[in-house]
């Protein structure tokens, strides 16, 4: 059964001050980020015992947390887990209670709440039956503006193209891709990385691209390996100087695949990847990443629903676009 020493363990603050502030005691001096981590926490715990004490439901709004990965697999995937966990820290924060629904876009918990957020790629069809359920409604890491919903998204444009300049500066011209491939929620729609489109572009562009560079999988750590020894296998002495991998996790197969094939990291081949989740700091060499500002990506879509559950009839479709940084270590000279 977790205690309140549990919480206090993880949040290293006393058990007095964690009881104090799930009491919701206007009195304790602490910081609106504290509080809202000591009840992330306790919530990521699955402690409860506070929750009949606190004020009625009626007079606390909901949001609704939809991801689209199952529990066990967003543990696999530190992004989408990141995303999460800064939208709960910011919707305690602003006094909202959290519903959290994995992978299950039918539950009837999702009808009890006044606004819903969804994380991850949905098909038309869910985004409708959601906007059935919600008009208060938003996308994180989905552009689904086009299609009349707010979102908040990353500019993986520029991302890319800050990775190939950094190369094209350093003289270096064959530049090869592993990208990924996603399926909506429901496995009705596959999506192409959006990435990809601009690398081959900006490259077309300068006559530098080259189809037998690129390779596509899943965005896993074993399809990455699978994807560099095909790449290893089939271009032999031709394989690129350098590579851009859309993931974190793809970056570390293809990075075991080229160990393996005794290939050096940075001096023959250069890696930059996506995402920047703390494994790229764990492994060796350390992998240069475009950092992706996850937490900021959970907190602009509270933002979004409470402006939306504040202003409801002056309220009209957004997206706010985060930009990203170029973070260069090991992997890349």
């Amino acid at each position: 059964m977790v205690t309140l020493k549990d919480i206090a363990q993880k949040t290293q603050l006393s058990t007095a001050t964690i009881s104090r502030v799930l009491k919701e005691d206007a009195s304790l001096s602490v910081s609106p980020d504290t509080r809202a981590k000591v009840f992330a926490i306790a919530q990521e715990l699955g402690y409860t015992k506070h929750l009949s004490k606190q004020r009625p439901d009626s007079s606390v709004r909901k949001i609704g947390i939809l991801q689209w990965y199952t529990e066990s697999r967003e543990l696999d995937d530190l992004y989408y887990y990141s995303i999460r966990i800064s939208l709960e820290q910011r919707a305690f924060a602003l006094g909202y209670d959290i519903v959290r629904c994995f992978h299950d876009i039918t539950s009837p918990l999702l009808k009890e709440v006044d606004a819903v957020i969804a994380i991850g790629k949905f098909s038309q069809q869910q985004m409708t039956e959601l906007s059935a359920i919600h008009k208060q409604l938003v996308f994180v890491d989905f552009d689904t503006l086009a299609d009349g919903f707010s979102c908040v998204t990353t500019d993986f444009n520029r991302s890319v193209i800050q990775v190939i300049d950094h190369y094209l500066e350093q003289g270096i011209t064959e530049i090869g891709m592993i990208a990924g491939q996603e399926e909506t929620y429901d496995k009705e729609l596959i999506l192409s990385d959006p990435r990809l489109r601009t690398f081959k572009q900006y490259l077309t562009d300068r006559d530098l691209y080259h189809e037998r560079f690129v390779f596509t999988g899943l965005f896993t750590s074993q399809s990455g390996y699978q994807l560099m020894k095909e790449a290893i296998d089939t271009l032999k002495e031709e394989l690129p100087t350098a590579f851009f991998i859309a993931n974190d996790n793809l970056a570390v197969g293809a990075l075991r695949a080229l160990q393996e094939a005794q290939i050096a990291v940075p001096n023959r081949v250069q890696i930059i990847t996506f995402n920047d989740t703390p494994i790229t700091k764990q492994v060796y060499p350390t992998l240069s990443s475009i950092t992706v500002f996850t937490e900021e990506m959970g907190i602009q879509a509270v933002e979004l629903v409470d402006a939306m559950l504040k202003k409801p009839n002056n309220y009209h479709p957004r997206m706010v676009k985060l930009g990203t940084q170029l973070t260069l270590r090991d992997s890349s000279l």
